[in-house]
């Protein structure tokens, strides 16, 4: 049986199979602030068991600077194109400039975001399917949120939990020193004056080993630098024969 088989080119799996698409992973690039977003969306739980609200957070990837968010009931197509028109006109973003990177979920994939994102002239791309590490910098802000002491358990109405923040997010934008761009504040980069922090630090460094050189044993102390680049999935780079 199997001889005829194989003379029809018959031995194979013959079952209708579905087969994935594969899915190229997103090589994105910035290198100055407003240029790369990236938002998500995640649940924040509610004052009883099963109720949840919605946080809408957009991000620069560039800064780390979070130029918009939300707390709604939902998760829906409507509230984020909403979400996402009223961050883009307060940003004043030009047509043609801007790349809005994403993952797939409902309201990201959604029509009435496509057309917006269309409408307004932004690019938009996506995270491959069940692959986190495409999304990195929104995931790791949500982590920040979540891992403070002061984050609560749970949230006993939506106003407390806009409230929440309505502190953090301050914070977040204006004190928090990230390690990912040199120790400055997300603020400093989105708004130009790394520079100049990179300036006083130096300087401030530079009177100290100069009164104190025995406390520095490897030798005259630099500011961390900061990233110039930021790259979401960086293409990989060949060995040489």
């Amino acid at each position: 049986m199997y001889r005829v088989l194989a003379e029809h080119h018959e031995v194979r799996e013959r079952r209708n199979q579905l087969r994935h698409p594969r899915y190229a992973a997103p090589e994105l690039l910035t290198r100055q602030p407003n240029e790369l977003w990236s938002w998500d969306i995640t649940k924040l739980l509610g004052p009883t068991k099963r109720t949840y609200f919605y946080l809408y957070v957009m991000l620069d990837v560039f800064s780390r600077y979070v130029v918009g968010w939300m707390v709604a009931h939902r998760e829906s197509a409507p509230l984020a194109e909403r979400f996402i028109h009223e961050t883009c006109s307060r940003q004043g973003i030009d047509r043609g400039r801007l790349t809005i990177h994403a993952d797939r979920g409902p309201a990201m994939t959604s029509k009435p975001v496509a057309l917006l994102l269309a409408d307004l002239g932004v690019t938009k791309t996506h995270s491959r399917p069940h692959v986190s590490n495409d999304n990195p910098f929104s995931e790791a802000q949500f982590k920040t949120l979540k891992y403070r002491p002061a984050f609560p358990t749970r949230f006993g109405s939506i106003q407390d939990a806009r409230a929440h923040c309505h502190v953090f997010f301050p914070w977040y934008n204006s004190e928090h020193h990230h390690s990912g761009l040199g120790l400055l504040t997300p603020a400093d980069v989105h708004h130009g004056l790394a520079e100049q922090r990179l300036t006083v630090r130096a300087t401030v460094l530079a009177t100290a080993y100069a009164v104190h050189p025995e406390r520095f044993p490897t030798g005259r102390p630099h500011p961390p630098v900061r990233p110039v680049e930021v790259w979401i999935n960086p293409p990989k780079i060949s060995a040489p024969l």
